[in-house]
């Protein structure tokens, strides 16, 4: 036999303080807003970039770089930049000491552990290959929102090994231009 219900005193009183549900034309239950009304830190401490960079300078051809980049290439911009001004260490003098000949071998190598052609590939240079195959090699930790060589100095710091090739490449770039991973820019 299924247990009996029991009924309490007035039902509507213990349910008073609860909103109610009715899906007549007359009543609309709505959520209040999560979003925050106020800027985040992080962005008001990245405003000061983004009016430095969204000035034009005359010196430099701006046809490469948005005008207004996206609160992420700033980070990575400033990432890179705080990088690339730090002493040379031994694994940097080696990796300016690599050849182009060398970069084309290391190139051959990957594609020989491909297990098929790499398509969309076709109109891009050795470099951007090398530079897009290690953002997508995830044993190296987590591409987005890092500037390319903080990634590879931090795997090297946790001895995962990142190619010297890799490093060669990003040391050979002009200034912080190129440093943001490619499927983070798709992604924003």
């Amino acid at each position: 036999m299924p247990p009996a219900r029991r009924r309490g005193g007035n039902t509507a009183s213990t349910r008073s303080n609860q909103p109610v549900l009715s899906f007549g034309a007359k009543s609309r239950v709505t959520k209040p807003s999560a979003a925050p009304s106020t800027p985040s830190e992080k962005t008001k401490a990245l405003e000061p970039l983004a009016s430095a960079v969204s000035r034009k300078d005359a010196s430099k051809d701006t046809s490469e770089e948005p005008e207004n980049p996206h609160v992420t290439e700033l980070a990575v911009r400033s990432q890179a930049k705080a990088e690339i001004q730090q002493p040379l260490s031994e694994l940097d003098k080696q990796a300016a000491k690599i050849t182009k000949k060398q970069l084309q071998e290391y190139w051959i190598r990957e594609e020989a552990q491909s297990r098929g052609p790499r398509v969309h590939h076709e109109n891009l240079s050795l470099d951007e290959k090398i530079l897009r195959h290690f953002d997508l090699s995830s044993q190296y930790g987590p591409c987005v929102g890092i500037a390319r060589i903080k990634r590879w100095r931090r795997a090297d710091s946790l001895d995962l090994n990142p190619p010297i090739e890799v490093l060669s490449v990003l040391l050979k770039q002009e200034g912080t231009a190129g440093q943001r991973a490619y499927i983070d820019e798709l992604l924003s």
